[in-house]
């Protein structure tokens, strides 16, 4: 039984740093210009970034009172999270990522959704946007069933229990109850969380009111990157807790495919692999070139040809770039693996 909150309770909101100069004055902003009623403050946790973001922040919390600084030199995101929640005060957390804009009315929605439902966590959808045509494409990809998958923080129209939330609205005393962010990984730190708020016996709850601007990878090379690094460590959950989502299974399947396309491709190349029955086992990557440049080109729109056949390229980096890390993980674990997409 969770304990009854104020009307308006006090606010802390968490928000891990690294490398993020250009969006973190905005980020911050967006935070502080919340109309709430209750008290509010702002921990960031900053990593060891070289872009000029430590500049930024010490202005930020110059200019304000209630932005405080705390240092996470090892960069981990779950380290990062639990150093903030420590050194925060309040009984709501805000989970925010520098790389996004929470919008006005995002905290009153969410603290009455805390009190309408008794949920221990609330979370809305992750509304990707970009400024150049890479970016952009990344956007229209994470904003498509065809990209991330269809989850509801992509793509849920009604509010509903879910198994995870994006970003989230704690309360603190379940966070505290169940031991924070697992420290022991670098990347789906917020799948796992809510997989033992669940196995505790709470609620999580979507909802589509909270709309969150993200603003995703902006080169091929970060984007590559992040999705490998992100699919280890999903694949190493997987391996860790025992059991296996069917959703997370056709990236895999398709890095597989592709690789017994391209290796017995090489075989006849060179002579080894002869025979018109070899050319059978580039039917399923050829099919899924296919499939994938028609969704690229047909369903994610764009400007002009040249937007949909970068959603094609983006599509694919993104399911193959996952996939291949969520093999990775699921037979090896995730080791040392870590997200260098935002490292200077």
């Amino acid at each position: 039984m969770l304990s009854p909150l104020p009307e308006h309770p006090a606010v802390s909101y968490v928000m891990p740093v690294l490398n993020e100069a250009k969006h973190l004055g905005e980020a911050v902003r967006a935070v502080l210009s919340q109309e709430y009623a209750g008290e509010q403050e702002l921990v960031l946790a900053l990593g060891a970034s070289t872009d000029g973001t430590d500049e930024v922040a010490d202005a930020l919390a110059a200019s304000d009172p209630r932005v405080r600084l705390v240092r996470n030199p090892r960069n981990d995101i779950p380290i990062g999270l639990n150093l903030a929640i420590a050194a925060s005060r309040h009984p709501v957390i805000v989970r925010v990522d520098a790389h996004a804009e929470l919008p006005p009315g995002y905290t009153a929605a969410a603290v009455e959704i805390l009190h309408r439902t008794g949920a221990a966590d609330v979370g809305g959808m992750m509304v990707a946007k970009g400024h150049g045509r890479f970016q952009r494409a990344v956007a229209r990809a994470y904003n498509s069933p065809f990209g991330l998958g269809g989850g509801s923080w992509h793509h849920g129209e009604e509010e509903i229990e879910s198994d995870s939330a994006y970003l989230g609205v704690f309360r603190r005393e379940v966070l505290e109850a169940v031991g924070g962010y697992d420290e022991t990984l670098r990347r789906a730190e917020d799948w796992e969380l809510s997989h033992r708020i669940r196995a505790a016996g709470h609620l999580i709850i979507f909802t589509p009111k909270l709309k969150v601007v993200y603003w995703p990878r902006s080169s091929w090379d970060a984007l590559r990157r992040q999705m490998y690094a992100t699919g280890v460590w999903r694949g190493h959950l997987v391996r860790r807790q025992g059991s296996t989502p069917w959703r997370y299974l056709p990236p895999p399947a398709v890095a597989v495919l592709v690789a017994i396309s391209l290796l017995v491709g090489l075989l006849q190349l060179f002579g080894v692999a002869r025979g018109a029955g070899w050319a059978l086992a580039h039917v399923p990557s050829l099919g899924y070139l296919v499939g994938v440049s028609a969704v690229g080109i047909s369903r994610l729109g764009g400007d002009n040809l040249a937007d949909r056949l970068l959603n094609v390229v983006v599509l694919a980096t993104m399911h193959l770039s996952w996939g291949s890390g969520f093999i990775k993980g699921w037979l090896t674990g995730a080791a040392t693996t870590v997200d260098r997409s935002r490292l200077g």
